[in-house]
C-alpha cells in the first residue's frame, strides 16, 4: 500500500509523513525522534540537512521496529553494533554494497539523537556514544571533462527550442561557477549581477553565503534565457527564482541531474555525470591552468582545504610534463645536446 500524497500550490506530489510503528505510543523511538529535528530546525541546521538527517533515522527506527524493539531505553551499543554490521552487508538493488562514506553518514545522526535522548534526560545512558565509525575512502572524482568535451556536452542542447535554450543556460552556469545544483536550483534573478560578473550563492552547503565570479559566456546565456524564454514560464505569483520549469515551478534537484546525466549520455564521449562533474571539471581545468588552490577553494565552497586539494591529484599535466621530461623509460631516446 503506498503512502497518501498532498499537493502543494503549484501541483507538485508531496508524500504525506508515514508514522512508524505504534501511532498511540508516544515514548516510541518515532516519536522521541520528531522532537530532535524540531531542535535542529531550532538550531539553525539547514533544511536539507534536517531531511537528509530524518530519512537516516527512520531507516534505523524502521530496523529497529521490525525487530521488536520500539523505545530508546532499549537501544544497547551492541544493537548498534548490530545495525553497523547490517548496513556493512547491505546490498542496494544493483548488488553494490554501500560505500564506508555512506555508511558514516548513516550513523552520524544516530550519535547526535542518542546525545540529544541523553541530554534531555529521556534516556540514561547513550548507546552510540564510543561507537567506531567506518573509515572514509578518499575516493578521486570517477570522471572529469576536457574542455572539449565539456564544450560538446554544452553544444548537445538544442538552443533553438525554449527548452534547449533554457538547458544551455544552465550547464553554462554549472561550468563557469561549479556551483551545487541545489544552490543552482535556489538562484533568484537578483543573485546574477551582470555588470560585475558575480554570482550570489546565498544559504549554500552550511548555510553560508558566497559571492563568486561568473564568466561572460554564462552571463551571456543566461540573459538570452531571462529575457526570451523566462517570462513565458513566470506565473503571476512569481518569486524570481531564475530557472523555471515550463509550469512556473522551481527546478527540482534530482530532475536535473537526470537533465545533465542525458546530455552527457547523448554526447558519446565515454563518460557519466552529472551536475558535479561541471564542479569537477572547473575546479581541476581551473587548476592545471594555474590558479590558486585557495581561490579555487572559495569558488567551491569548501570549509576545509584538504577538501579542495583532492583536485590537485586531477590537474595531472604538469605532473604528465615532468614524468615525460625526467623518466627514462621514453618511447625515442632524447639526444643530449650537451654532448653533440
Amino acid at each position: 500500500m503506498t503512502a497518501p500524497t498532498l499537493k502543494n500550490t503549484r501541483g507538485r506530489k508531496k508524500t504525506r509523513i508515514e508514522i512508524i510503528g505504534n501511532p498511540l505510543d508516544a515514548a516510541s523511538l518515532y516519536f522521541q525522534m520528531l522532537p530532535f529535528l524540531d531542535w535542529m530546525r531550532i538550531r539553525n541546521y539547514s533544511e536539507q540537512t534536517v531531511i537528509h538527517r530524518e530519512q537516516h533515522l527512520r531507516d534505523f527506527v524502521s530496523w529497529c521496529t521490525e525487530r521488536g524493539l520500539c523505545h530508546p531505553a532499549e537501544i544497547t551499543r551492541p544493537i548498534i553494533e548490530r545495525y553497523q554490521r547490517h548496513l556493512f552487508l547491505y546490498r542496494k538493488s544493483n548488488g553494490e554494497a554501500i560505500s564506508g562514506r555512506s555508511q558514516h553518514m548513516r550513523l552520524v545522526p544516530l550519535r547526535l539523537w542518542f546525545r540529544w535522548l541523553v541530554k534531555n534526560r529521556r534516556i540514561l545512558s547513550n548507546p552510540a556514544a564510543d561507537i567506531d565509525m567506518p573509515r572514509i575512502e578518499k575516493r578521486l572524482p570517477k570522471h572529469i571533462l576536457s574542455a572539449d568535451e565539456a564544450d560538446k556536452v554544452l553544444n548537445g542542447a538544442d538552443v533553438g527550442t525554449p527548452l534547449g535554450c533554457r538547458n544551455r543556460a544552465i550547464m553554462e552556469t554549472l561550468y563557469s561557477t561549479g556551483i551545487r545544483r541545489t544552490e543552482l536550483c535556489h538562484l533568484q534573478l537578483h543573485d546574477i549581477d551582470h555588470e560585475r560578473g558575480t554570482l550570489m550563492v546565498r544559504q549554500g552547503k552550511g548555510k553560508k553565503d558566497r559571492l563568486i565570479p561568473i564568466g561572460d559566456r554564462a552571463l551571456a546565456w543566461i540573459a538570452k534565457y531571462r529575457d526570451s524564454i523566462r517570462p513565458e514560464c513566470a506565473l503571476a505569483d512569481d518569486d524570481g527564482t531564475l530557472f523555471l520549469t515550463q509550469q512556473g515551478d522551481a527546478i527540482d534537484p534530482r530532475w536535473l541531474s537526470e537533465m545533465i546525466k542525458r546530455y552527457i549520455n547523448a554526447a558519446s564521449i565515454g563518460k557519466t555525470g552529472s551536475c558535479h562533474i561541471f564542479r569537477h571539471t572547473m575546479a581541476t581545468l581551473m587548476l592545471e591552468n594555474g590558479a590558486d588552490l585557495r581561490f579555487v577553494q572559495i569558488m567551491l565552497g569548501h570549509a576545509d582545504l584538504s577538501s579542495t586539494q583532492i583536485y590537485t591529484q586531477m590537474a595531472i599535466n604538469k605532473l604528465k610534463e615532468v614524468h615525460t621530461l625526467t623518466h627514462p623509460a621514453r618511447l625515442t631516446r632524447v639526444k643530449d645536446e650537451t654532448k653533440a
